[in-house]
């Protein structure tokens, strides 16, 4: 039985550049391209225009999440994750990757890279109720379930 895709409007900055795709047909997210060409100094953080602003249907948000060979450029996502919110909606609402260079160099991100990938998930707000005292029982902290 297959699932019907969620349709996701969207727009491309430099139509040149490929459209956002899932390279394999297992892949959780599709890539996205480096709309130019981006220097980031050694110790710094900078911004990689990712070529893309989204009209997310109601209910959805975006998750951008580094491609796993990001690091092999000396650069993490600055922020971890980027969330995109649904009402993140604009025509010039571009994405951007906030990406920080850890290294002792200069890096240079080349126009149509792939630099970063993309989820579309479902929203669920939650309603938290306050409580003086919880139920569970105390496991020791964080960190304590050891290195095995």
């Amino acid at each position: 039985m297959s699932k019907k895709p969620l349709e996701v409007v969207f727009k491309r900055f430099d139509k040149s550049l490929p459209v956002p795709e899932y390279k394999t047909s297992g892949a959780a997210a599709f890539d996205l391209y480096a709309r130019e060409e981006v220097y980031i100094p050694a110790g710094s953080v900078g911004y990689i225009p990712l070529n893309i602003a989204l009209e997310l249907p109601e209910g959805y948000w975006a998750l951008v999440v580094a491609r796993s060979s990001l690091h092999k450029h000396g650069l993490m996502l600055a922020n971890g994750i980027g969330v995109g919110d649904y009402d993140f909606r604009g025509p010039n609402d571009e994405y951007k990757a906030a990406v920080f260079n850890f290294t002792k160099k200069d890096v240079v991100i080349e126009r149509a890279e792939r630099v970063v990938q993309m989820l579309i998930l479902a929203q669920n707000h939650v309603r938290l109720t306050e409580k003086d005292e919880l139920d569970g029982v105390d496991r020791g902290g964080y960190g304590t379930t050891g290195r095995k």
